[in-house]
């Protein structure tokens, strides 16, 4: 089978969150488990019928067998595998072929994180990363990490291609901006350019506001293929195209501190799904770091490399801009417990369900999300459409 005979042929049938914010008392596990209970019950479905799961955490070792246990599951197609905070992105090529094989019928792809609430998920995911992570190039130098890395992207792209401070400002602006049209956000206070400037500076150029949020909550989505998500009581966001692509871990291994592994991702997804980012009506794009969405909007091709600041300029890409990006809010002021891809894609399927209250976008018919793992590292993206785009 080609991966383009893929197009279309399975869809996410049911999104759950649950714990957004602050979940003072509940565990990594816990939040998960709400999530995916939230999303079986949204797709129509219950716990029983899922037969595929997909999950991971840098909380635990075999993480997907205590999922597993825990949910009382009997899956007959699995995916552990972690690459960050893409990988609940990740999981959605390889969901697809196995529900279009006939392995699995259903597949829960979810996680959970009490990140900002336990400091006992915060003391595991350090030294994980100690241990489990040595990254032999960096770690020994014990740079502040991930900020420090974010930060010397920037620093690249301002000195190569004149990216100004506050182009990066824009960004966190914008973010607020749709924030604050979401009652599920977690920062929803005004922000000015001069508000993200003048904050605390955590890495040069980067200041608090232009570094993510540290949340709890637990995200799931619930994929099955298309000729069921039809009988399904939600609207099915079809699966046009997904791709993840992966050339470093360390950002001091990048070839190019300016270029990410998502020029490669999103060349597969767009192929696949058959179309091209001017077609795209609303992207969700993980913003960890301010950088990230310039470097995204660039290497998935909505403007040329280099002019990712003057694209988001003037609040193109806030509401009532020229591209709608984060409508969630993002990882900048909606949510992010550790990982935060599984979000990303909740909130795409919720603008093509019109389910996005003050925040929908208008006639929303495609949409892109795009997941970032570790460093500037694993890159996913994934095309969504509605029955109007098949």
């Amino acid at each position: 089978m080609n991966y383009r005979d893929l197009r279309g042929k399975t869809a996410i049938v049911g999104v759950g969150h649950a714990g957004l914010g602050e979940a003072p008392g509940y565990t990594d596990m816990e939040l998960l488990t709400r999530a995916a209970y939230a999303a079986v019950k949204d797709a129509g479905l219950r716990m029983q019928d899922i037969d595929g799961i997909a999950t991971s955490s840098v909380s635990a070792s075999m993480w997907l067998m205590s999922v597993v246990e825990t949910l009382g599951l009997r899956p007959t197609y699995i995916d552990g595998t972690c690459v960050g905070g893409s990988s609940f992105m990740s999981y959605i090529q390889a969901a697809a072929h196995a529900l279009w094989s006939g392995q699995c019928n259903a597949v829960l792809v979810c996680y959970g994180s009490a990140q900002r609430t336990s400091a006992l998920g915060r003391g595991v995911i350090t030294n994980a990363r100690k241990v489990l992570d040595p990254q032999p190039y960096e770690v020994p130098y014990e740079p502040m990490n991930p900020p420090s890395s974010y930060a010397l992207a920037a620093r690249r792209h301002m000195h190569e291609f004149g990216t100004r401070r506050e182009h990066l400002a824009e960004v966190a602006v914008a973010a607020r901006a749709w924030a604050r049209l979401n009652p599920e956000a977690y920062s929803r206070d005004p922000l000015t350019i001069d508000d993200v400037l003048s904050a605390r500076r955590v890495s040069d150029p980067l200041t608090v506001r232009d570094c993510c949020l540290v949340t709890d909550g637990g995200g799931a989505f619930v994929m099955t293929r298309a000729d069921r998500a039809a009988t399904l009581k939600q609207k099915p966001a079809y699966i046009l195209g997904s791709a993840t692509a992966v050339w470093n871990r360390q950002i001091s291994c990048m070839e190019d501190l300016t270029v990410t592994a998502a020029r490669q991702s999103g060349a597969l997804a767009f192929d696949m799904a058959g179309c091209k980012p001017a077609d795209i009506d609303v992207v969700q794009l993980y913003d960890a770091f301010t950088i990230n969405t310039i470097l995204f909007l660039e290497d998935l091709g909505f403007c040329a490399k280099g002019e990712g600041g003057a694209f988001v300029s003037g609040g193109a890409i806030a509401p009532g801009g020229r591209l709608a990006v984060n409508t969630n809010g993002g990882g900048l002021s909606c949510v992010h417990p550790g990982m935060y891809g599984v979000f990303l894609v909740i909130e795409a399927v919720r603008q093509l369900r019109g389910e996005g209250g003050a925040r929908q976008v208008r006639d929303a018919n495609l949409a892109l999300a795009h997941g970032n793992g570790g460093t500037l590292s694993s890159q996913s993206t994934v095309v969504l459409g509605t029955a109007a785009t098949l």
